[in-house]
């Protein structure tokens, strides 16, 4: 699980809400599939519309552009990023994303891998709403600042509280990584760190840093899927 901070900014925060407080809301369940469908109680932004689909755009662009993220998930394909709210009395029990999607209007399908949620509201403009996550280290628990994303395995048992005083704004979206092996992604992601760590510091040599790059390149080509 990786907090990315203001993958976008305040500014285009703002210029999201506006936005989407123009929007048509549809019942959550409409997206919803098997199980999950039971357990969701929210409300999503009409996928259709073409403010929505210039929002997923913008999204899709910082997250391309993001590195840590890129790191993190080294996605391969994306699914176009759906917009949701939760109201007072509003909540997601428990479930799991599904592990086969369709892109929409398509034929393709993708296989979820890592999923994530882009807060739009702030903490104290509401009560309750937090992303839970299921870990082998127990629940984590995140209210994060508009503008902070998320990034988790798909896999994880994960639901959002009932939010029980004003309105939760957020981004979900999911993402077929090059890599589907949780652990071997996770490896990956701690090496590509470490390396960017030394070059921000500055204290490996010209030669350290080629060999650790050369380390991380064939890993990536011998596990990679595409």
């Amino acid at each position: 699980m990786v907090v990315i901070k203001q993958l976008i900014t305040k500014q285009e925060v703002a210029e999201y809400r506006q936005i989407l407080a123009a929007q048509s809301w549809q019942d959550g369940k409409l997206s919803a599939m098997g199980m999950a469908a039971e357990v969701k109680n929210n409300r999503q932004a009409d996928s259709e519309s073409a403010h929505i689909q210039q929002l997923r755009n913008s999204v899709l662009q910082r997250m391309g552009a993001h590195p840590t993220l890129v790191s993190a998930a080294l996605p391969h394909k994306i699914f176009p990023p759906c917009f949701n709210r939760y109201g007072v009395g509003e909540r997601y029990g428990f479930h799991v994303d599904a592990a086969i999607m369709r892109m929409p209007h398509s034929q393709e399908v993708m296989r979820s891998d890592v999923s994530m949620t882009l807060f739009l509201s702030e903490p104290d403009e509401y009560d309750g709403g937090e992303l839970v996550i299921a870990t082998e280290y127990g629940e984590q628990r995140l209210r994060c600042e508009a503008g902070d994303a998320v990034v988790y395995p798909s896999a994880s048992l994960h639901k959002v509280t009932e939010v029980t005083r004003g309105e939760r704004v957020a981004v979900i979206t999911w993402m077929q990584s090059l890599v589907s092996d949780i652990t071997t992604r996770q490896t990956l992601f701690q090496l590509d760190q470490t390396i960017q760590a030394l070059l921000s510091e500055g204290k490996a040599d010209r030669q350290e840093l080629d060999n650790l790059h050369n380390v991380y390149h064939n890993l990536v080509r011998q596990f990679a899927s595409v």
